[in-house]
């Protein structure tokens, strides 16, 4: 929800604590990012008004927290106005324990992250991914204690998916424990598949949005050309073939290149940048609190930072959206005769 009028501060979720729309993400920092230039990073971050860092106890093995709390610990007045967002559930260790949401590991895991970050609570804590060993109840009554601990202001989910969500949140209400207040997923223009039951169970539920990897890895800052194999120093050049943003197999899809020319044609009329309507597009998507950067220099952050200041036509995001609709065939979401179901249904049977 945002707060007033065109403020760049959403409250999180249905919680009643403000971020800027955007979050500074922080996994490069202590990789891709010295920490010189992290804490740069973050000095110009709350300079454009920002207040919501996001990080984790595996980025960079620890490191990316522990540069934020000796960040925190110099800077003891702005420290006090920021939001801090940490996650837990992958391992930090080799034994047994060392990774998933038991109580177990998250006691061992929260109460490293408050050492490293130097801090004796976290405003939002985030299940990095779901756990299918371990019963859902024994997680949330461990987050609902750490709530009434203080150790943690709310807690959220990273990469569930909407019957997951759904799940905690009637088991919370079930048994009377702290609501969940946000989801992090990836949604970006180039990956859209959460618009089919992700968004919905989070708007049902007021689920505050924190989308990550917002331009696709790179994609939709125009940084890559057709058929031109990346190279230097971006991801991509690095390793061609990272994860899901995987150069050929973008390179190959019509649907990039439709989606690009469209983001190229938007920026070209407002005198903006192609990462700056992609990322306007993604801050008014429903259900979207604060979308996270991520950034390994100065140039590339302030770049980002300045979405929060272009205003897209209604016309814009309807070109947008048209041109980044998700390929889908199979029933229920697409496939011959669904549509049309649809409108029967919505008109009357």
């Amino acid at each position: 929800m945002t707060v007033t009028g065109t403020t760049p501060y959403r409250t999180l979720g249905r919680s009643g604590a403000v971020v800027f729309e955007q979050a500074l993400g922080t996994m490069t920092f202590g990789k891709e990012a010295d920490e010189e230039t992290s804490h740069a990073l973050i000095d110009a971050y709350l300079a454009a008004g920002g207040n919501f860092l996001d990080t984790a106890d595996v980025y960079s093995s620890g490191a990316s927290e522990e540069i934020i709390g000796r960040w925190l610990a110099a800077h003891p007045t702005e420290a006090q106005q920021v939001v801090i967002a940490s996650k837990g559930r992958f391992p930090m260790g080799a034994g047994p324990n060392d990774l998933g949401t038991s109580r177990r590991h998250l006691r061992t895991a929260l109460d490293d992250s408050l050492r490293r970050l130097g801090v004796e609570h976290i405003d939002l804590y985030q299940l990095h991914a779901w756990d299918a060993l371990t019963p859902l109840e024994e997680t949330l009554r461990f987050l609902d204690d750490a709530v009434s601990a203080g150790k943690i202001g709310y807690y959220g989910f990273s990469n569930f998916t909407g019957w997951q969500l759904t799940k905690a949140v009637h088991l919370a209400e079930r048994y009377g424990w702290a609501p969940p207040a946000t989801l992090q997923p990836q949604y970006s223009l180039l990956v859209r598949g959460i618009e089919h039951e992700i968004v919905p169970a989070s708007l049902d539920a007021g689920i505050g949005l924190l989308p990550w990897s917002p331009l696709g890895g790179g994609w939709l800052s125009g940084k890559y050309e057709r058929d031109v194999p990346p190279s230097g120093a971006t991801r991509l050049g690095e390793n061609p073939e990272r994860g899901m943003e995987a150069w050929k197999k973008r390179n190959e899809s019509e649907r990039t290149w439709t989606i690009l020319d469209a983001v190229t044609d938007i920026a070209d009329a407002h005198g903006a940048t192609k990462s700056q309507v992609a990322l306007a597009w993604l801050g008014v998507q429903p259900g979207v609190t604060s979308v996270i950067l991520g950034a390994r220099s100065l140039n590339q952050l302030n770049d980002n930072l300045g979405a929060v200041q272009l205003r897209l036509s209604t016309e814009d995001i309807e070109r947008l959206t048209e041109a980044s609709a998700p390929d889908v065939d199979d029933y229920p979401y697409g496939g011959p005769g669904v549509g049309q179901r649809h409108r029967k249904i919505e008109g009357g049977r």
